[in-house]
């Protein structure tokens, strides 16, 4: 009985996902810093007004987003530990 509740917890947590992981207003304000983060880099590397459309919880290390003005797209990478981005 024991190994089979130990089963059902394991199943359970790893079909949660990212996101049971945080709270929701966790989750904002990750969204809000990648989009933050990322459009500063974009502007300084020319972009002026750029739509920003960031994925709602990146992977396990990643913060993502796309960039889009006009023609010019652009991924930007946003580091969890470090807060470094890198765009494409």
């Amino acid at each position: 009985m024991a190994f089979r509740l130990s089963l059902i917890a394991a199943a359970i947590v790893a079909l949660s996902g990212p996101a049971l992981a945080s709270s929701p207003d966790a989750w904002a304000d990750f969204r809000i810093e990648v989009r933050d983060t990322c459009l500063a880099a974009a502007k300084a590397q020319g972009m002026k007004a750029p739509e920003v459309v960031v994925h709602p919880f990146g992977s396990a290390s990643y913060g993502i987003a796309v960039l889009r003005e006009g023609d010019d797209k652009r991924i930007c990478v946003f580091n969890k530990a470090t807060k470094a981005v890198e765009l494409t």
